[in-house]
């Protein structure tokens, strides 16, 4: 299991961007699964939306686009390097994800040649799907 600073040393994120607490699995250039623990103390909360708070989809696909990239960046070639956004295909919402849920993020890396990396990532609360997307990743420096 990785915490906060053992994944600060894989991917670049910082708060308020770095978006998993945790990593319980990791296979370099293959899987990783991620833990987030949503909290009322977000700044998000704030505006989205009072009364009603509700976590961004975007933000639920950023971290799976993070649990990939500590997948992809595990890997010798790709350390020190920084995964960037190449596509999000396929994107679907299906459950709301609230203060106190603890999302699963799961990202199996299906293709990597040369810099780019394919993979589909599933967030679930309680084994049920809150989101499943298709994630391309490029690597630069």
């Amino acid at each position: 299991m990785l915490d906060v600073t053992e994944i600060q040393k894989i991917i670049p994120h910082r708060y308020p961007m770095l978006l998993i607490d945790r990593v319980e699995e990791l296979q370099p250039g293959q899987k990783a699964v991620a833990i987030r623990n949503v909290t009322a103390h977000e700044e998000v909360f704030n505006g989205h939306f009072p009364n009603n708070p509700v976590l961004p989809g975007v933000l639920i696909v950023e971290a799976l686009a993070q649990t990939g990239a500590v997948a992809l960046l595990s890997l010798d070639e790709f350390k020190g390097k920084t995964a960037y956004f190449g596509g999000i295909k396929s994107a679907k919402f299906r459950k709301v994800v609230r203060p106190g849920d603890t999302l699963r993020l799961e990202v199996q890396l299906d293709k990597i040649k040369n810099n780019i990396g394919l993979g589909k990532g599933v967030a679930t609360i309680d084994g049920k799907k809150a989101c499943t997307a298709e994630l391309t990743f490029m690597i630069g420096d």
